[in-house]
């Protein structure tokens, strides 16, 4: 907190100075022929660093309150929604919050997700996740376009089933994590993920 007071303080004392130019300065520039340009442009690198350092505690400061919320795993945190939307709001949402749809990218990963979802939402069904194939039938990419390595689908019930209307995944809790395709418009609780820097 005394960072953020100091680089306000200096923000505003170089905004001042910068905006309005004093006697002083004027009378001090001629001796100081170069190094005063020199000495403003120190000054303001260093206020930009102290930006940049702050906004990055208030990222970390907003991951670790999501963690305290949600769990922590897999140099992740995830943190489940209760609000069902459709497959698209939900992943804006998550994107809103900093983070993105959550994609399982093994077993372990998979398990700790429906575990997790089974307890903090208990008597939900299933979760969307940010696996889909939209663009192409049949081509599975997460959120960022990335291709999916690693399915979990439920082939019990012949999952996928390869229809264009069911393009989003959605994680059954019931069905101990396997997933299955539904058509995206459907509203449903989700599960958002944020990588831990």
């Amino acid at each position: 907190m005394a960072r953020l007071a100091f680089l306000v303080l200096c923000f505003s004392l170089l905004h001042f100075s910068s905006s309005r130019p004093s006697r002083i300065r004027k009378a001090v520039l001629p001796r100081q022929s170069g190094d005063a340009a020199g000495d403003d442009d120190d000054v303001k690198s260093q206020i930009e660093r102290l930006w940049q350092e702050v906004n990055s505690l208030k990222e970390m400061q907003a991951l670790q309150t999501v963690c305290l919320r949600g769990i922590k795993a897999h140099r992740k945190c995830y943190l489940t929604s209760e609000e069902p939307k459709h497959y698209h709001e939900a992943n804006e949402d998550c994107i809103a919050q900093g983070g993105t749809l959550a994609t399982p990218r093994d077993l372990m990963e998979n398990n700790e997700l429906r575990d997790y979802a089974k307890r903090s939402v208990p008597g939900s069904k299933d979760f969307w996740i940010g696996v889909a194939d939209i663009v192409k039938e049949g081509q599975y990419v997460d959120v960022n376009s990335l291709p999916v390595s690693y399915f979990n689908w439920d082939r019990s019930k012949k999952q996928p089933t390869g229809t264009k209307r069911e393009s989003c995944v959605a994680l059954s809790v019931v069905a101990q994590g396997k997933w299955y395709d539904e058509v995206c418009r459907t509203l449903k609780k989700y599960i958002c993920e944020y990588v831990i820097p």
